[in-house]
């Protein structure tokens, strides 16, 4: 089955030069806007003005902690977990895949999808409409790196839950320890 959805994503590609350019933006390069819009976010969710700039990052620290461990723990799990399973890529399994950008390393879990779940769910945390918008920013981006040929459907689905069940994780821990208090 999970070759099935693969060449059905993967035959998407190579159809439009349109199409596998934005696959191509949305797969490298999205991920940039998808940070700073989150760091947007914290910053202006919360209120926080420069004059007060020291101020109010001390009294919203929890939800920075929240979102930043959270992605700084996915990273760090996600390069220890591909040592540990060592998948190869779509691209290394079937010759005839010729994937629309160069990737190299092993490919489960995605770190891509690992980190922008954890991205998207700590921000849900937070708050649970911007965190919706940005679990579909985690789906397109890891979709998109499916139709490019670099990531099977299981590498997508085992980051998004190892990123979920790490964002909450930390959730827990913060609430646990240090009273985190969350809309």
């Amino acid at each position: 089955m999970n070759n099935q959805i693969f060449f059905f994503f993967y035959n998407l590609a190579y159809q439009s030069a349109f199409f596998d350019k934005l696959v191509i933006f949305i797969a490298v390069y999205f991920m940039y806007v998808v940070f700073l819009l989150a760091g947007l976010f914290l910053l202006f969710y919360y209120k926080i003005s420069i004059k007060n700039l020291f101020k109010d990052l001390i009294n919203r620290w929890r939800e920075f902690v929240l979102v930043g461990s959270s992605v700084v723990i996915s990273y760090v799990l996600f390069k220890i977990l591909k040592i540990l399973f060592h998948t190869d890529r779509p691209f290394i399994v079937f010759t005839q895949i010729h994937s629309l950008f160069f990737e190299s390393g092993f490919a489960f879990p995605s770190g891509h999808a690992t980190t922008f779940a954890a991205l998207a769910f700590s921000i849900f945390f937070i708050n649970k409409k911007a965190g919706y918008i940005f679990m579909v920013f985690a789906l397109l981006i890891g979709l998109a790196r499916i139709v490019a040929g670099v990531h099977f459907p299981i590498d997508i689905l085992g980051g998004f839950i190892l990123g979920a069940g790490i964002a909450y994780f930390v959730k827990f821990i913060l609430k646990k320890f240090f009273n985190l208090q969350l809309s």
